[in-house]
């Protein structure tokens, strides 16, 4: 057993094991392994003994330890590309809500649209042995893929539709989207149609559905700026300035993004553009400033915590045995405003 301080606590230069929790409660190793695991198996007065013991001298359980008996850790890991932007932290928060009423607890990584940087994320977070692992995405490099597919756990890919996931994979299709708002525009009859926003895959499909569904149509503009994942208020705010400077009639613009939309709204207004009849503008994400904007956005809706809440449950379920559809799809809708 490690040396004590005055306290009762063991030194800090030896950490504190299972065994010491055992001899200063005065049970067995394997009470104090029960009564972290299993605490209802425990009698009442001993429970509080070894509690008592474990809040004195701060002992950390070896999750993984047990875990490597039992094969589980109760860990989930999550790849996301961003918590700054809400579009994503909404799904982290009904992810982690989600797990955390099972006893489970979310490991977080953050890849940064960075495909190298989710390889690496995967390898670190596989070597901890999490008991499923979530990705944003269905696009990943053919090492990350082999990894996974043979590190036989349940994976769930978020934010994307495919017939050919992973696993298991919940989302809604991005190219529709792009098509929906497409459709939306023309019934509006305008002269000019253009698409503004950030260079992620996901953005590129809203866009490639909005052009394609416009082919013979009218020709989709595109400004003459480079915007990387995130995109901004001043992304936005300069594309449209761009786009106003070549003329020519009406315009109907989608965003990448409603903080890209935000932006090309500011710009509009400021040039005294009459909206929706000059300019027309559409978001993505339906923030929870876009109802407060002047004018307010309009924008495409998905329910954004669903798609963390269902896809911690397809982990759960399976970790549990069950059989799970291998495509979840989460809807989406246009919300009508005052800029389009």
């Amino acid at each position: 057993m490690a040396r004590q301080d005055r306290d009762g606590k063991p030194e800090r230069s030896s950490p504190v094991t299972l065994a010491d929790i055992a001899k200063l409660a005065g049970v067995s190793p394997v009470t104090v392994s029960r009564a972290i695991n299993t605490p209802s198996l425990v009698k009442p007065n001993t429970l509080e003994a070894i509690e008592r013991v474990i809040a004195r001298t701060g002992y950390v359980p070896n999750l993984l330890a047990g875990g490597l008996a039992s094969r589980r850790t109760r860990l989930v890991a999550a790849i996301v590309p961003s918590v700054s932007s809400t579009i994503f932290a909404e799904a982290i928060e009904g992810l982690n809500a989600e797990l955390v009423a099972e006893g489970y607890q979310l490991l977080l990584g953050l890849s940064g649209y960075d495909h190298q940087r989710e390889l690496e994320l995967t390898r670190a977070i596989l070597a901890r042995r999490p008991d499923g692992i979530i990705l944003t995405g269905i696009t990943h490099l053919k090492e990350t893929r082999s990894m996974l597919t043979g590190a036989g756990l349940p994976i769930v890919e978020i934010w994307d539709s495919t017939p050919s996931p992973l696993d298991t994979a919940v989302g809604f299709s991005h190219y529709d989207v792009g098509a929906l708002v497409a459709e939306y525009l023309m019934a509006k009859g305008y002269d000019r149609y253009a698409q503004i926003g950030a260079n992620d895959p996901r953005a590129l499909q809203r866009r490639d559905g909005f052009i394609n569904r416009l082919a013979g149509v009218a020709p989709v503009e595109l400004p003459d700026i480079e915007m990387n994942s995130p995109s901004t208020f001043s992304d936005g705010r300069q594309a449209l300035a761009q786009l106003l400077d070549r003329g020519g009639g009406s315009l109907a613009v989608f965003g990448s993004s409603d903080v890209v939309a935000h932006g090309a709204l500011t710009e509009a207004i400021a040039r005294g553009c009459r909206m929706p009849e000059d300019v027309a503008i559409i978001g993505f994400g339906d923030f929870d400033f876009a109802p407060h904007t002047y004018p307010s956005l309009t924008t495409v809706r998905i329910d954004r915590r669903m798609i963390g809440t269902q896809a911690a449950r397809s982990i759960l379920r399976k970790l549990s045995g069950e059989e799970v559809e291998p495509m979840i799809k989460i809807g989406f809708e246009i919300v009508v405003r005052h800029s389009a």
